[in-house]
């Protein structure tokens, strides 16, 4: 273990993601010198299989076992696999996949192996990023708003503006491009702001046998039921204050609250409740941003913007229009981050995960016989 790059200049780092889809791995390549974007490099996907995400599946809300050791294999295999495409850089960021998520209790747990990923490439792997900032009273997420604030200053944004990101969670980050670093008083706040596509695509798949609602289909010929809305928006996590943080499951009674609806109109229930978790959620950024940029999957569902844009008093767009890739851009916040942990820089503040002072959280692992560049 130790310092994989040098302390300063341009670093050209591979970061990975598999989120709480289950969908399949990202990956991307970054330059950046840990502050700044410098540039962006080729990306890369690797879908996991139905046994695979059966596997993935197994292991959620486990902290323990052979379930959880089985879904590490599989996320290791997998990231190994699309990340021998891409071997050309100085460094690799692995977040793993989350499986347990408990910041006030157990804590919070990513399997994979970084080790294992160092070695089979040959490359220095930054991993771990959660466990530190969730020992010193972190929520250890989310993460990607050092990212984001990046993001804000690469595009020139001059006015306040949140990024939305719809996986399986939603979270969002208000982000003050006026402030020069992320970690400035002022700079962000972040959250999650509740269950986004993890609920749709369950009820899918056990009612469907559907992976999702592609393009909004399902949800696009259903009809809304208030009763069930307004049951979910009474859950005590939306009031709240932030940063606060979900575990995937954490809102069990969703598809409880839509059993007895049509497939469509269930559909439509539960896409709403979460447009209305982020309505919810932005009532606490400090004032009103000059806009909404969409990442993640749910971008996709055009039902879902539609509701969103009919909520939210400032325009909602996806990331996209501004020249970012709404598919990567949580692959390309942990090369960033990758980065930063290796030059010593923090990774999350108090206003971004709660954590009690700045903290730059992860672990360095260096395969055996690797130099480092001159950078």
């Amino acid at each position: 273990m130790g310092r994989a790059i040098s302390k300063s200049g341009l670093v050209r780092a591979l970061g990975a993601m598999s989120g709480t889809s289950l969908d399949g791995v990202d990956v991307a390549v970054l330059e950046t010198d840990g502050r700044d974007i410098l540039g962006f490099g080729e990306t890369g996907y690797r879908a996991y299989s139905d046994a695979e995400r059966e596997v993935l599946r197994a292991a959620l809300g486990q902290w323990t076992g052979d379930a959880v050791s089985a879904a590490a294999r599989v996320v290791e295999a997998a990231h190994i696999e699309v990340m021998t495409d891409h071997a050309d850089v100085d460094l690799i960021g692995f977040h793993g996949q989350t499986v347990a998520h408990a910041p006030r209790l157990q804590g919070t747990l990513q399997v994979g192996d970084g080790g294992v990923l160092a070695e089979a490439l040959g490359r220095p792997v930054v991993w771990d990023f959660r466990s530190d900032d969730v020992s010193m009273g972190g929520e250890g997420a989310p993460l990607a708003p050092f990212f984001h604030h990046a993001c804000a200053r690469y595009i020139g944004a001059t006015e306040p503006l949140c990024f939305l990101n719809l996986g399986g969670v939603g979270n969002v980050t208000y982000v003050d491009p006026r402030k020069a670093r992320p970690e400035d008083e002022g700079a962000l706040l972040a959250f999650d702001t509740g269950p986004a596509n993890a609920p749709i695509n369950d009820f899918l798949q056990s009612r469907l046998g559907l992976a999702m609602d592609e393009g909004g289909r399902i949800a696009s010929g259903g009809a809304v039921e208030n009763g069930a809305l307004e049951l979910f928006l009474a859950e005590p996590y939306f009031a709240r204050i932030p940063p606060k943080s979900l575990d995937r499951n954490d809102f069990p009674e969703m598809i409880g609250l839509v059993t007895e609806l049509s497939d469509a109109d269930a559909t439509a229930t539960l896409t709403a409740m979460c447009a209305a978790a982020v309505a919810q959620g932005m009532e606490h950024c400090p004032r009103a941003p000059s806009k909404v940029l969409v990442t993640g999957g749910g971008r996709h569902n055009p039902v879902l913007m539609e509701m969103l844009r009919v909520s939210l008093d400032c325009p909602v767009e996806p990331v996209e229009t501004v020249g970012l890739d709404g598919d990567m851009l949580e692959a390309q916040a942990f090369a960033y981050l990758a980065v930063r942990v290796a030059r010593g820089l923090p990774t999350s503040a108090p206003s971004t995960t709660g954590v009690r002072a700045c903290v730059g959280g992860g672990t360095v692992t260096v395969p055996e016989g690797w130099t480092a560049r001159k950078t």
